[in-house]
């Protein structure tokens, strides 16, 4: 698939406003990153190819994002 960066970014903001350093934190953040790209871009493909409508695939997943309960808020 072509279109849009699919990398991760070059710095992931920590809590507090500076970025994040640790190395170990930093490899896992790319790992996971990596492969929540590479299921969002198959689940995106799949859809598009079987007749979803691409504007609408892209808000299906945006909302899927958006409705992410935080982990630091009890549900």
């Amino acid at each position: 698939m072509s279109g849009g960066d699919l990398a991760p970014p070059e710095r992931w903001p920590g809590a507090d406003g500076q970025p994040v350093s640790c190395r170990e934190k930093l490899k896992m953040l790319a790992e996971n990153h990596a492969e929540v790209a590479q299921v969002l871009r198959d689940t995106f493909e799949d859809a598009v190819l079987m007749g979803v409508d691409e504007a609408a695939m892209r808000r299906v997943l945006t909302d899927l994002v958006a409705a992410l309960p935080s982990p630091r808020r009890p549900s």
